[in-house]
């Protein structure tokens, strides 16, 4: 139902499915009660079906990080690194200011007992992720993925979140509350990094290759194995699941073979997506929906649209851009959606960010979402009503 609602309002399906996906646990609660609820979906079920969108999750996210390492030839690598760094610096620092804001301002059911850099750093990766599944469906729903401008913003989206991903295991880590635990974390990363290049090294002799080619599913397969244990040895060890799924992802060969094999894997991966939403909707939604207040929403939508629209325009004129392609790119390098929530989820399973602020950011991460394809909509129309009118042809004459 979200998905036909989103194709109806011309956005992208997923809009429709985190709404629907996040609210159906609390208008289940609020239809049958606590009691009756609790009675047709008991805690053991709810439990069971958590492990299984913990495993979907990781093989959806090997899947999309794998994107880091393949995709079309990259376009100008200046105008990709103005690009990426005026969508990720900008949102950095209006990331911190919020976060500024909520150490200053916010009660201590706002600000929690996460340490302040922790949080901070957290709050700040979460106003820079760029979603690179939603802004590629975005681009080819509009015709717009084999474009420069398609090409360049997709290309500094992958960069950015590469980035992202990283700050996000320094913020798990510095949550941890001491030196000793965040050296552990750093530990089990480099682990983890190390355990991904080795992965990458055997993947790419003569037999893991061969397998690939011949047999794809038992490819698909042995992924499948390696992300769930690799995520779910990180989580045992202190860090979470998702910087593992990102790890096996990153250490896939780029070969087509390879990645035919991880887009079956994306693709189980992809079917427990919205469950992953129902249950993150009933433990968050369900429970402290009242909680977020709007002097919270405001700032961080504000904030969030003004570092990636802004800075994504700033990046793309420094890289030589027009006016109205820069104004595109600064529209796309806005969209955030399935990433930004998967990012949240991290955070708030680690105890970093609280109830209402991971509501306030779940809405600063649909509004913005939402705001890209009107964005566009309306920047190609104001560009054809600033276009010049064509001089009519003239007939050369026998002379010329």
């Amino acid at each position: 139902a979200g998905r036909r609602a989103a194709r109806a309002a011309r956005q992208p399906e997923v809009i429709g499915e985190l709404t629907a996906g996040l609210l159906a646990g609390p208008a289940a609660l609020w239809l049958l009660g606590r009691h009756t609820f609790d009675q047709l979906v008991p805690g053991d079920v709810l439990a069971d079906l958590k492990l299984a969108t913990e495993t979907g999750l990781v093989l959806f996210l090997s899947g999309l990080t794998h994107k880091l390492r393949i995709g079309e030839p990259r376009p100008d690598r200046r105008a990709v690194g103005w690009v990426a760094a005026g969508s990720l610096l900008p949102a950095q620092a209006a990331g911190w200011l919020l976060a500024g804001w909520v150490l200053w301002r916010g009660s201590p059911a706002v600000r929690g007992d996460a340490p302040a850099l922790a949080l901070a750093l957290m709050i700040a990766v979460t106003l820079s992720v760029t979603a690179v599944p939603v802004l590629a469906r975005v681009l080819t729903d509009r015709g717009m993925a084999d474009t420069e401008v398609g090409r360049l913003s997709l290309t500094a989206s992958i960069v950015i979140d590469g980035a992202c991903w990283l700050l996000l295991a320094v913020a798990i880590g510095l949550g941890s509350g001491s030196p000793e635990r965040f050296a552990r974390a750093m530990a089990v990363l480099a682990c983890g990094a190390g355990a991904a290049v080795l992965l990458r090294l055997v993947l790419r002799t003569r037999g893991p290759d061969a397998l690939s080619r011949r047999v794809p599913w038992l490819a698909a397969l042995l992924i499948s194995v390696v992300a769930v244990t690799l995520g779910f040895t990180m989580e045992r060890l202190g860090m979470t699941a998702i910087i593992g799924a990102a790890l096996a992802g990153l250490a896939v060969p780029a070969t087509e073979a390879w990645s035919t094999a991880l887009r079956s894997v994306t693709a189980i991966g992809r079917v427990m997506v919205p469950v992953f939403f129902v249950l993150g909707g009933l433990k968050v939604l369900g429970s402290g929906f009242g909680a977020v207040s709007v002097a919270l929403i405001v700032p961080a939508v504000l904030l969030g649209i003004a570092g990636k629209t802004l800075g994504g325009y700033l990046g793309a004129r420094l890289g030589d851009r027009t006016r109205w392609d820069a104004m595109r790119i600064g529209a796309l390098m806005n969209t955030r959606g399935l990433t930004e929530l998967i990012v949240l989820q991290a955070g708030y399973s680690a105890g970093i960010l609280t109830t209402p602020l991971f509501l306030a950011l779940v809405v600063m991460a649909l509004v913005t979402t939402a705001m890209t394809g009107p964005a566009l909509g309306i920047i190609d129309r104001a560009e054809m009503r600033r276009r010049p009118v064509d001089a009519p042809e003239t007939v050369p004459s026998v002379q010329e």
